[in-house]
């Protein structure tokens, strides 16, 4: 049983595979850390399975689990979790913009007996202005919705086996590990790193996933939209009892107006919250139906363990 299983969830990364795998495993050994690595292949469209087929041949402490389709990061990162068999797990990126360093910083305080390390963003790196000003939003909104500050905040962290056990244990489809990671508690502490530049190939986040992602993770960790329906309605109740007292003041003093104009951008900003609240609440509907459905958060095609090779179909 390896004490450090490092979950490493993996979509068209087929350029960094290899070097990844050969870092982690150089720098584990050097440090003499019993250890695991588990690639996830989030049903890439590239060589990137063949990749890790090929390293799981030479190497008997490389794990590699095949999704049938892709299911996203936070389900790859969930299945990593599920087939490492680590006193403790690290879920980092593949293509080694979290600095391997830290891994045995992380490792040395689970060692001293911390049960979450988490990893802080002390710089983001070299990205767009676009990209950091949308990056920037995107956490603020976060920060705001869960109540956790998250504005440094990364996947790049280790837990100890009981809050990995945990985290499986729940039983939620749209999960926000994100955040989950911090509200399952535990002894925490955190170390920083600086977001080192892709070696190869590109980000799979664009601003518009960043939005989607947003969205989907709030309405799975938070209910602030929904009270944002009650506060809008409030709102608007608060404006017509103003403009009805208003209007009643001026008809019993004879001095009425005829307020087309009024009624025209009353029944325009009315509508058009009653819209949007009707979006919020019906978002929130399609999440508890997917939850209700209880599909499973991905399938596995196949699953290699260093030269042993199984089959598998469905994975929770």
């Amino acid at each position: 049983m390896p004490k450090l299983s490092i979950v490493l969830p993996a979509y068209n990364e087929e350029q960094m595979i290899d070097k990844t795998a050969g870092v982690l495993s150089g720098l584990m050994e050097k440090e003499k850390i019993d250890y695991e690595l588990v690639f996830v292949d989030d049903g890439s469209k590239d060589l990137t399975w063949n990749k890790i087929e090929k390293i799981c041949n030479q190497n008997k402490r490389i794990t590699g689990v095949h999704f049938s389709r892709n299911f996203g990061k936070e389900s790859a990162i969930f299945a990593g979790l599920a087939n490492a068999a680590g006193d403790c797990c690290v879920v980092m990126d593949c293509d080694l913009q979290h600095p391997p360093e830290t891994v045995v910083e992380m490792y040395r305080f689970w060692e001293q007996g911390y049960e979450v390390v988490e990893g802080v963003k002390k710089s983001r790196g070299k990205e767009s202005v676009l990209h950091k000003a949308s990056a920037g939003l995107f956490y603020k909104m976060m920060s705001k919705a869960v109540k956790l500050d998250m504005s440094r905040a990364s996947d790049f962290k280790l837990m100890d086996r009981k809050a990995v056990e945990a985290l499986l244990a729940m039983p939620e489809r749209n999960a926000f590990f994100r955040a989950l990671s911090s509200w399952v508690g535990y002894r925490t502490t955190s170390v920083e790193f600086d977001v080192r530049e892709r070696e190869a190939g590109e980000s799979k986040w664009s601003t518009w996933s960043l939005v989607k992602y947003a969205i989907t993770n709030i309405v799975a960790f938070s209910t602030m939209p929904m009270q944002l329906v009650t506060i809008a309605g409030g709102l608007v109740f608060l404006v017509g009892l103003i403009l009805g007292v208003q209007t009643l003041i001026k008809y019993f003093s004879g001095h009425a107006v005829e307020g087309f104009t009024t009624v025209i951008l009353l029944v325009l900003i009315i509508g058009s919250i009653i819209m949007f609240s009707l979006g919020i609440i019906g978002y929130y509907i399609s999440k508890i139906y997917e939850e209700v459905k209880g599909r499973p958060r991905y399938l596995i095609s196949r699953t290699i363990r260093g030269t042993d090779h199984e089959t598998q179909e469905i994975k929770k």
